[in-house]
């Protein structure tokens, strides 16, 4: 039998035994303990350790990203923790915060632990609203030059032609898609061009709520997807409900958010655009994961015609609500 490549099933040779010793090879010692914790593009384990509180490890998946790349996030993660924003920064062990070990790379963070922030509180918007403009304050003094950056080609073309480069889409829905695709770049194009001038800064990139945690105030995590692109990218996730819930709970988190940072209302206009991206990247992201043996059994459903049929009503949906006019504040 032909061994499994670390393009298929990149994960193959990290068992419990690879994990201590890569950690152990960081001069540290490992007492045994070892907990996967719920992760999917990365692997991600708390680790005991002899005489200290248990680390996060965070084994990062092969070829995903260069070290320049890996390095960046660190170092752009150090940045935020020493403006005092609240974050879990990996620790520098040796002297280093990236580890390589039998062709893994590692990296080794406090461990931290907290709940998911109660958005539905006009308090807690205003607390994140502050938290992301110090973040921004801080992600606009310079830019990545290892990092990608969230544009309509990277997360959109590329994302349409994953999806209909495989045997993904039921038949009887393929050329619907197709057709559909194309009309939603028109619009979310017409949407990067009505903002103008974007400018463009760097990002969480993927602020979604499962990565701030609440512990006597928010903290971030997870800085795997941190890239360049506009501030509303890291504000528009953390809003819900009907179009006038979502304008007030947006002013909220900008009555904070300016304390600290500018924000350009032109990018309103860019949120449904920026949804319909996530929602195109999230399935192709999917589908170019779908060889690590992870993904089928955490995802069943994404080979199932139900799972296609949704994602095309749902992008019908926003086909129109990219039409409507941007999201409008009141008293801006």
């Amino acid at each position: 039998m032909t061994p499994p490549t670390d393009t298929q099933t990149p994960y193959y040779r990290l068992d419990p035994d690879t994990v201590i010793r890569a950690i152990e090879s960081t001069g540290l010692l490992c007492d045994g303990r070892l907990l996967a914790l719920n992760s999917y593009e990365n692997r991600v384990y708390q680790v005991g350790i002899e005489d200290a509180l248990p680390l996060v490890a965070k084994f990062y998946r092969p070829g995903r990203w260069t070290d320049d790349a890996i390095l960046e996030e660190h170092a752009f993660s150090a940045e935020i923790a020493d403006a005092e924003v609240p974050l879990v920064p990996p620790m520098a062990v040796g002297g280093a915060t990236l580890h390589h070990h039998e062709g893994f790379r590692f990296a080794l963070f406090e461990r931290r632990g907290g709940h998911a922030p109660e958005l539905d509180q006009k308090d807690t918007r205003l607390w994140l609203g502050r938290f992301l403009g110090r973040l921004h304050a801080v992600g606009a003094v310079r830019g990545f030059r290892h990092r990608p950056a969230l544009t309509p080609q990277r997360f959109g073309h590329e994302s349409i032609a994953t999806i209909l480069g495989g045997d993904w889409l039921p038949g009887h829905l393929a050329q619907a898609f197709e057709s559909l695709a194309a009309d939603l770049m028109t619009s979310v194009e017409a949407a990067w061009q009505r903002a103008g001038d974007l400018e463009t800064i760097r990002l969480h990139g993927d602020c979604h709520p499962g990565n701030i945690l609440w512990r006597d105030g928010p903290f971030f995590v997870d800085m795997d997807d941190c890239q360049s692109g506009p501030a509303v990218q890291d504000l528009w996730m953390l809003l819900s409900g009907e179009r006038d819930e979502m304008s007030a709970q947006f002013k909220d988190i900008l009555d904070g958010y300016r304390e600290f940072h500018h924000f350009p209302l032109s990018q309103l206009g860019l949120i449904e655009a920026l949804r319909t991206l996530r929602m195109l990247h999230h399935a192709a992201w999917l589908a170019r994961r779908w060889e690590d043996p992870a993904f089928p059994i955490a995802f069943p459903w994404f080979g199932e015609p139900r799972y296609w049929e949704d994602l095309v009503l749902g992008l019908r949906e926003q086909l129109g609500a990219m039409q409507e006019p941007a999201l409008e504040l009141p008293y801006f």
